[in-house]
């Protein structure tokens, strides 16, 4: 299992147009190999921003970097620099990848949806 994350710092007030730059674009993960589940996170609100993060789990870091390769990749980003980026983000999303060397499972878990 990967886990791919990029961190967002949100400038304060911008918070829903965040949200809405994320609900609109069209992602293309669905039609990747390995590619199992995307969750947008809200975190914290801090002084002069609020922290999100992406969280897309894959089968493996192969699959992932397989996606970053794709022609699905590169129309799902074509965008990201604009939709007023400047208006919004405050620098760049910060990446951080993560392979899992140890999973728990909570079988009842499974009757819960995420």
């Amino acid at each position: 299992m990967y886990i791919a994350m990029n961190r967002f710092r949100v400038l304060k007030g911008k918070a829903e147009a965040f949200e809405t730059i994320w609900r609109e674009r069209e992602s293309h993960l669905d039609r990747m190999p390995g590619f199992v589940s995307f969750h947008l996170l809200r975190g914290p609100d801090r002084e002069d921003h609020v922290l999100y993060a992406s969280h897309t789990l894959w089968r493996s870091k192969a699959d992932f970097e397989a996606w970053t390769r794709s022609d699905e990749f590169r129309a799902s980003h074509a965008n990201a620099g604009q939709a007023n980026r400047e208006q919004v983000y405050l620098g760049h999303p910060e990446f951080e990848g993560f392979e899992a060397v140890q999973t728990m499972k909570n079988p009842a878990a499974s009757k819960v949806e995420a």
